[in-house]
């Protein structure tokens, strides 16, 4: 139907409002109650217009539109009746703007600009109501409250929640909850859609809770942008809450090809970001659920896979680690022949050679090198990746000049890091390096009946003392600089470790490696001392001040050094270097030699399975564009369907712990190297999946345009 609207003919549909009529005609009308997603209300009364025929104004979001109708938006009645609105309104709102968190992007101080309403007639009354800070992840300014109702709307209409309502108090109608009880208490899934609809900074997201060098997105979805691949986390921990194992899968798969590796090991900074440690202190298990899906994927994904036209260029990739591999797959599927060269039997780097098996199986690595060979090929008749194993590369350049058109060293950190103290040359020092190779290819030590002292903090010095113990060490202990709470290493891995009998010395300094009594060039024992204090003085150099007394000899028969690693044969190589044996590559990975890039730990040094996964994704899609491509990686390997925004009221165990799988007993397993730890069941997928607030929901939140918009 055709309506008229300042002289303008404008066409709208039948039950339109003509708020909407005139907005989607790009025709501005003030409106504070009404949010794009929320049906109006008309409490504002800052949306008056005049309709001919008509004696008073009317709220425009609660007069719908009819065939002939004329409107004025700017007539003297309707503009008198807004500006009484807002100066009520402004009656009780503070009156520094600069304070709130909203400042510059609120819809009341774009509202009054737009009325020129003074601000000398807005101090009327104060309204001092103390600020709800009670609540985890959740700030309410009551002050700056104009009780628009749109965060009630949200709770309910959005949501499906609940939670919010108008309450009276002796302070008169504010927002809250019945009773007065906790968020918590009222069962408030903190989704964050109140947050995202409110006009004012009266419900805000907890101060300080934003890192202002991130964009908006990854404030608020942080598990997403804490991963170094940025997968799409809530997405895919949805598909599990509904039972589709392999679709999540599928959305891991879109920007990691090693899912199940990465939930038997991976660092998971997604879960260091959940929002859930601010709730109750334990993340969404995140790493597992991403188990949970790959062991249970059907791989229908596999139709969906980017299959370019072959380009007739070449890639030729040094190290197949996680970072080589992932840029030999994404190569591959622009179209690039790609020959992996790896120095060791077989491929997988330090998946297979630097991470004990009762963590991440050879069975697991593969059968994930075995899909991404697959999926490469597609319907070639040739393979787009070869594997050359056995064959180590001392000059990149060379490939060069055999007719490779881009060269990717990810040779990785292989060399193990043995400190020069007294003592270090004795028989019986290991590196981790070698000592964890070593027992994956079945050619360690034997540790049977010996006492070992493991030296570092970190995950791999856990690595170290738990092999030892599955060796048949008769004594383990770790001993480092750190402190507990300051040390690398992850708590479940220091538990698990302590239920096997390892013992932890932490913020003990390495003192001396000891000889045996007989003089025979053994390793008879270690002995470290107390740190009292551990500082960086003003040149930034490490200080550490021991404490008397505090010295103390362990009995050992070996002791293994996990306190770092590094690249080895770089030097060889004829790439610019930095801190000793690390490639320089700029951010796209490219090295001081052109058509030869890098990525992964030899860059950056010894990081995590992810990091060097996120590293070979930027690395392919910088080679790409230097073979004539677009650079594009992204996949889309199922479909990506608009999330349930009505998600309800909290379901049961939502406030819980982390739902905890099987683990193998100690005593149990402390003897092999068979995996312990189980994956989750459909039920305990199903119950961890349901934990997730479901952040990334107020992204898709409709963010009203300001009038200088129209």
């Amino acid at each position: 139907m055709k309506l008229t609207i300042n002289g303008a003919e404008v066409e709208a549909r039948e039950g339109q409002n003509v708020l909407e009529a005139a907005l989607d005609a790009g025709i501005y009308i003030p409106h504070l109650c009404k949010h794009p997603d929320l049906e109006a209300v008309g409490g504002c009364r800052l949306c008056m217009v005049e309709i001919e025929g008509q004696d008073e104004p009317v709220c425009a979001c609660k007069t719908q539109v009819a065939e002939g109708m004329v409107v004025n938006t700017t007539g003297e009645q309707a503009e008198r009746v807004r500006k009484l609105a807002m100066e009520l309104i402004l009656a009780t709102h503070p009156a520094d703007c600069t304070g709130c968190p909203k400042y510059g992007k609120c819809e009341l101080q774009s509202m009054y600009q737009y009325l020129g309403v003074s601000p000398a007639r807005w101090r009327t009354k104060s309204r001092p109501v103390a600020t709800d800070e009670s609540n985890p992840l959740i700030t309410h300014m009551f002050t700056r409250c104009i009780r628009c109702g749109r965060c009630v709307r949200a709770c309910r209409e959005l949501r499906g929640a609940g939670v919010l309502d108008y309450q009276r108090t002796e302070d008169g109608i504010r927002i809250g909850t019945d009773g007065s009880v906790s968020l918590q208490e009222a069962g408030c899934r903190f989704c964050g859609a109140c947050i995202e609809v409110c006009p004012t900074g009266s419900i805000v997201d907890t101060l300080n809770m934003f890192d202002e060098n991130k964009s908006y997105a990854d404030n608020v979805a942080p598990c997403r942008s804490g991963c170094p691949a940025h997968v799409d986390i809530p997405r895919y921990l949805r598909h599990i809450r509904n039972g589709e194992y392999t679709r999540a899968a599928a959305v891991v798969r879109e920007k990691v090809p090693f899912p199940e590796s990465l939930g038997d090991i991976c660092v998971h900074s997604c879960q260091d970001a959940c929002k859930r440690n601010e709730l109750n202190g334990t993340p969404v298990s995140v790493c597992r659920l991403k188990r949970a899906a790959a062991v249970r994927d059907a791989g229908d994904w596999k139709a969906n896979v980017r299959h370019e036209p072959l380009s007739g260029k070449s890639v030729a990739v040094v190290g197949a680690g996680p970072a080589g591999l992932t840029a030999a797959l994404y190569c591959a599927e622009k179209g690039h022949k790609v020959v992996v060269f790896e120095a060791n039997e077989k491929v997988g780097g330090q998946m297979r050679y630097g991470i004990p098996a009762y963590r991440l199986p050879d069975a697991t690595v593969d059968a994930e090198v075995a899909t991404i060979l697959e999926i490469a090929q597609g319907d070639d008749a040739e393979p787009r990746i070869e594997l050359r194993c056995g064959e180590r590369i001392a000059e990149p350049q060379a490939l060069l000049e055999q007719g490779f058109d881009a060269v990717l060293v990810a040779v990785g950190t292989h060399d193990g890091t043995v400190l020069p103290m007294p003592g270090h040359d004795l028989e019986g020092v290991l590196r981790n390096t070698d000592f964890l190779k070593a027992a994956r290819m079945g050619s360690a030590p034997d540790l049977t009946g010996k006492r070992v002292v493991v030296l570092g903090g970190g995950n791999v010095a856990y690595d170290c003392a738990r092999t030892a113990v599955r060796l048949g060490a008769a004594s383990v202990d770790v001993a480092c600089l750190e402190a507990q709470d300051a040390m690398t290493s992850t708590p479940e891995e220091r538990a698990e470790a302590a239920e096997e009998g390892v013992v932890l010395h932490d913020a003990y300094a390495f003192t001396s490696i000891n000889e045996t009594e007989d003089g025979s060039g053994k390793v008879g024992s270690m002995t470290i001392r107390k740190i009292e204090r551990f500082y960086f003085d003003e040149n930034h150099r490490a200080v550490t001040e021991l404490l008397d007394g505090g010295e103390k000899t362990i009995d050992a028969d070996c002791v293994i050094f996990a306190v770092g690693q590094k690249p080895e044969g770089t030097a060889q190589m004829g790439l610019e270097l930095t801190h000793g044996p690390y490639i320089v590559a700029d951010t796209e990975g490219k090295t001081s030699v052109e058509g030869i890039w890098s990525a992964g730990d030899c860059v950056t040094g010894t990081k995590s399975v992810i990091a060097a996964i996120a590293a070979g994704r930027t690395c392919a899609s910088a080679i790409d564009r230097a073979l004539g491509g677009d650079g594009n990686i992204d996949e889309e390997l199922t479909e990506h369907d608009a999330p349930e925004q009505w998600i309800g009221r909290v379901p049961e165990g939502f406030y819980d712990d982390a739902v905890q799988p099987e683990f193998v007993d100690a005593q149990t397993r402390k003897d092999n190297f068979d995996t312990f730890e189980c994956p989750y069941t459909d039920h305990e997928a199903t119950c961890e999946a349901s934990r997730c607030l479901q952040c990334d929901l107020r992204l898709t939140i409709s963010t009203p345009r300001l009038w200088n918009e129209y």
